[in-house]
C-alpha cells in the first residue's frame, strides 16, 4: 500500500512525499535519488533510535556500506545550536562531503535540526525526511522549514531548505504515544480550518476511525493534510505571503509554549492558540458564536486542551511581540473569515489578545 504526492516550487527540482505502510520501499527510493555507495548519516534521537534506527540502517545497507547513526538527546530543550555543532563535528569526523546524504528519522525536532544541519554543512548537503510522529508527517516534514530555538525563542535561527524526499511509514503511528498523536492532530485540524471545509467535515465524520488509528483512514488524513500544505508552499515557499496562513494558532501558541518552558507539547499549544484565534474571529464578527464553540469543542475528543492554567497574560503578550512572526512590531495574526477560509491581518490589538487569553485561562471559579 503506497501513494505519492509530488511537490514543486519556483521552477526548482521537485521532491516526492511517499505514503506507505512499511519501510520496504525506502532503499530503492534512496538509490533512485543517486546515493548508491555514498555515505549516509541517519540523524535521530534517543527515543526513536531503539525503535527504528537499526531497521532503517539495515534497509539502507543495500544502498551503501557506509551508513551511520547519530542520536541527539530527545526533547525540544535540545533543539539548539550546541546540538547542531555536535552534528557538524560528527559529520566532519566521518568525512562527509557534499555528495553524501543525511536522513532525519524522528519527529519535528529531529526533522528541523537535520534540515538545518543539511542546509548549513558545507553550504548544503542533501537530506531526506522520515517522519515518525503525526505532527511531523502531516506538517513539519513538508515545505522545507528548518531551524532551531535560540535561548528558548522558537525556531529563531533557521533556513528554508527542501528535502530530496519525504518517506512516511504511517504504521509507526500505531505505537505513537497518545499525547503525541493528539498533538499532531492539532496541525491536521488547522488545515481544515484555514483552507478546506470539506476536509474539516471529513475529520468530524471520521473521528472514531482516526482515534482508533485505522491505517487507511490515517493515510487519507495525512495525504489530505499534505495536499493543503503543498498547495500553500508551492505558491509561497519562503513565507512572503499566504504561507503565513499555516501559522494559524501559532502566534499565541508559540508564546504559551515558551512561557510554559516547553512543558506543553507543540500541538497542545497550537490547539490553545487556535481556540484563542477563533475567539478573536468571533469577537470581530467574522465567524458566528456557534462556529467558535464548534471549533473550540472539536479539539476535546482528541484529548487536546482548550484551556490552560497559570499563565501571565501580559507576559504572553510580551513574548508574542518577540516572536519571529512579528512584522515591524506589528503582530501578524491569522483569523477565520469562516470555517475553511483564513486570512492574515495586523489589526489585532493587545486588548483583543487579552480577551482571548482570558477566555482560555482556566480558573477554579469556572467549574
Amino acid at each position: 500500500m503506497s501513494d505519492v504526492l509530488n511537490v514543486c516550487y519556483n521552477n526548482k527540482p521537485c521532491y516526492d512525499i511517499i505514503f506507505d505502510s512499511s519501510f520496504d520501499g525506502l532503499a530503492s527510493k534512496i538509490e533512485e535519488l543517486g546515493f548508491k555507495n555514498r555515505k549516509i548519516a541517519i540523524i535521530t534521537d534517543s527515543k526513536v533510535q531503539p525503535l527504528y534506527g537499526d531497521a532503517i540502517k539495515e534497509q539502507l545497507s543495500t544502498v551503501s556500506n557506509n551508513v551511520f547513526i547519530y542520536a541527539i538527546p530527545a526533547g525540544e530543550e535540545n533543539k539548539n545550536l550546541k546540538e547542531i555543532e555536535k552534528i557538524y563535528e560528527y559529520l566532519i569526523q566521518n568525512h562527509f562531503d557534499r555528495h553524501d546524504l543525511l536522513i532525519a528519522l524522528g519527529g519535528g525536532v529531529v526533522g528541523d535540526m537535520t534540515g538545518f544541519a543539511a542546509a548549513t554543512y558545507l553550504r548544503g548537503i542533501a537530506f531526506v525526511q522520515i517522519p515518525t510522529t503525526l505532527l511531523a508527517q502531516c506538517d513539519s516534514s513538508i515545505g522545507g522549514k528548518t531551524g532551531v530555538d535560540f535561548n528558548a525563542y522558537k525556531n529563531m535561527v533557521g533556513a528554508f531548505y527542501m528535502p530530496k524526499l519525504v518517506y512516511m511509514n504511517v504504521n509507526v503511528l500505531k505505537t505513537l504515544d497518545g499525547r503525541q498523536f493528539a498533538s499532531g492532530f492539532a496541525e491536521v485540524m488547522k488545515y481544515g480550518l484555514i483552507k478546506d471545509l470539506d476536509f474539516y467535515l471529513w475529520l468530524l465524520d471520521n473521528m472514531v476511525e482516526i482515534s482508533d488509528r485505522d491505517i487507511d483512514v490515517l493515510i487519507e488524513m495525512i495525504h489530505r493534510s499534505c495536499e493543503v500544505k503543498k498547495a500553500v508552499v508551492e505558491k509561497d515557499p519562503t513565507e512572503k505571503g499566504d504561507r503565513a496562513l499555516l501559522n494559524f494558532g501559532h502566534t499565541i501558541g508559540h508564546a504559551i509554549e515558551k512561557y510554559k518552558n516547553f512543558e506543553l507539547l507543540h500541538g497542545e499549544c497550537v490547539a490553545l492558540g487556535s481556540v484563542a484565534a477563533a475567539y478573536i474571529s468571533w469577537k470581530k464578527e467574522y465567524i458566528s458564536m456557534e462556529d467558535y464553540y464548534e471549533v473550540r469543542d472539536m479539539f476535546v475528543p482528541f484529548g487536546l486542551p482548550i484551556s490552560v492554567e497559570d499563565i501571565d497574560i501580559e507576559e504572553i503578550i510580551k513574548l508574542m511581540k518577540s516572536d519571529k512572526k512579528a512584522d515591524s512590531n506589528k503582530i501578524r495574526f491569522i483569523l477565520l473569515k469562516k470555517i475553511g477560509k483564513a486570512f492574515i491581518t495586523t489589526d489585532v490589538t493587545d486588548d483583543d489578545v487579552r480577551g482571548a487569553l482570558k477566555e482560555i485561562l482556566y480558573e477554579e471559579t469556572n467549574d
